[in-house]
């Protein structure tokens, strides 16, 4: 944030103004939908800076010469310590962030570092990105290993370095909205020990700090029930304290609305529904255009992904919570992958996915987000549920 020259707390105060603006137009009624969604966003975005600018406050005070490089990284590198170079590079609410420059036979090369002390979380990006990077191969740096800190109990995630400074496009890129297409349409693998595709995925995945359980499961439904709604609910109880009003509400959306609109023989039609690889956590601050050594240009990327195998719009939840994303974004995506069978119910299943993540803000930021994600199972509820 220091790039603006202002502070976290300087941003909430102005995004605050702003929503005083937005409340008093709602009041009078001079404030069109489209504003009241972009006061919405600004609300959540308030909420997350301020919790942001908490974690970035306990994080210890490192050296004046900046950070060392551990023995794990230059021999993962294979290369000597005295090659290499580490400085500190980007920002992370939950891992520190590094750009270590390497000489190899004269030739200067640049990779991206993260560490943090949660082993689970690198494994599951780590496999999340080669997954996203076999499908699409340009669609994100590639991971080159992750592993444990020789002198530290830290753990670490390698991966290539993504140059995001003002390059020419690559001749031959793609939109980001036809890459994720292609992402959406590859046939998921069949996992060892399964006959067939599964939803799930191979390793825990993080979206945040949230641990996500991806063990197999042939049924959609039953997998975002439990897997992810379930789930998240516990988390909710684990994090911020009971909420028996919450679960509550969670319990209903999975009994009676996960049902009316997952169900397998209703959702696809006939044909139903296949699982396809998602990124998991794809908010705009998750996406940018940049370039990696050996591409030639610059093209559309994303990365800290939180991958699983999934209904493809399972990815759109995210994407429609936080905005970022153009209506002709989503135009020339379902030109390309149109919307799900029953059409008519597209905006409340993208609705149900959305009520994930407002849960999971609830469970790294606190209640703040607890009345949109109520709001949402009430909503639904109220279309979808018993009468």
């Amino acid at each position: 944030m220091a790039g603006f020259g202002r502070s976290v707390s300087d941003l909430a105060l102005g995004i605050k103004f702003v929503m005083k603006i937005g409340q008093t137009l709602k009041e009078t009624g001079g404030a069109s939908e489209d504003y009241q969604e972009s006061a919405e966003f600004l609300r959540c975005l308030e909420l997350t800076l301020r919790n942001l600018e908490r974690l970035a406050a306990k994080k210890p005070d490192r050296k004046a010469g900046g950070p060392s490089l551990d023995p794990a990284i230059s021999t993962a590198l294979s290369v000597l310590p005295e090659a290499c170079t580490i400085q500190r590079h980007g920002q992370s609410g939950f891992t520190s962030t590094s750009k270590i420059t390497v000489t190899i036979d004269g030739e200067i090369k640049d990779f991206f570092l993260k560490t943090g002390p949660t082993g689970d979380m690198f494994e599951g990006e780590h496999t999340s990105l080669q997954a996203l990077r076999a499908t699409v191969p340009t669609l994100c740096p590639a991971s080159l290993t992750h592993g444990q800190l020789s002198n530290s109990r830290d753990h670490f995630l390698l991966t290539e370095f993504l140059d995001m400074s003002p390059h020419a496009r690559s001749s031959t890129s793609a939109t980001l909205a036809q890459k994720l297409a292609q992402l959406h349409t590859a046939p998921a693998p069949t996992p060892a020990g399964h006959a067939t595709a599964m939803f799930g995925f191979p390793t825990t995945t993080f979206c945040g700090a949230t641990a996500q359980d991806n063990t197999y499961r042939a049924s959609w439904a039953e997998f975002f029930a439990q897997n992810r709604l379930r789930a998240i609910a516990a988390a909710v109880v684990r994090n911020q304290g009971a909420d028996g009003g919450l679960v509550t509400w969670v319990d209903r959306v999975v009994a009676e609305v996960v049902p009316a609109l997952l169900r397998e023989g209703h959702l696809g039609g006939e044909a139903g529904i296949v699982p396809v690889l998602v990124h998991g956590d794809l908010w705009s601050g998750n996406k940018a255009v940049g370039r990696v050594s050996g591409w030639g240009g610059s093209e559309d990327v994303v990365f800290d992904p939180s991958s699983c195998y999934a209904h493809s719009e399972y990815e759109l939840g995210i994407m429609k919570m936080f905005g970022g994303f153009s209506a002709a974004f989503f135009d020339e995506y379902h030109r390309l992958v149109p919307k799900t069978e029953p059409v008519e119910e597209y905006a409340d299943r993208v609705e149900l996915y959305e009520l994930y993540h407002h849960l999971n803000h609830c469970v790294l930021f606190g209640g703040g987000y607890r009345d949109g994600a109520v709001d949402i199972m009430k909503k639904l509820c109220r279309k979808y549920g018993r009468k």
